[in-house]
């Protein structure tokens, strides 16, 4: 059974250029509710243990240095079908290949540098939501 809630980071390129703001009036426009959101910096030890399912990949140090490389906005969304619908309005992980009006489509600099995370299941969204909140954090 599908989720109604999902997690973003809005990553550190994004916010460093300014578009913090354009991106959530897209997600509220786009029908999100947002139950949690904080500015935080991760550590490379907290950006690591949250991409450690990328260990093993070749991009991980690379991953973990950029995600700790200047502050994020961590948010939990709520929508029917949210894991989904975010997904979607993110758009591909490579902004070149992402559809016109997403998220990535507008604000990533690179594949590497794509403007937003989003969940890729319901599982992962409660796993990440817990990561960046505790209960008494989300609204509702």
């Amino acid at each position: 059974m599908a989720t109604n809630r999902t997690l973003t980071m809005i990553k550190p390129e994004a916010v460093a250029a300014g578009h913090t703001g354009k991106i959530i009036d897209m997600i509220i426009e786009a029908g999100f509710k947002v139950k949690a959101m904080k500015l935080t910096q991760l550590s490379k030890e907290r950006a690591g243990e949250f991409y450690e399912v990328h260990k093993e990949r070749p991009f991980y140090g690379e991953l973990v240095d950029y995600m700790s490389s200047g502050p994020i906005v961590a948010a939990v969304l709520e929508k029917e079908n949210a894991v989904a619908d975010f997904r979607a309005l993110i758009g591909a992980t490579d902004p070149a290949e992402a559809a016109e009006g997403t998220i990535r489509k507008k604000f990533a600099k690179s594949k590497a540098e794509n403007a937003a995370h989003g969940s890729d299941s319901d599982d992962n969204a409660e796993i990440e939501s817990n990561f960046h909140f505790s209960a008494k954090e989300l609204v509702g």
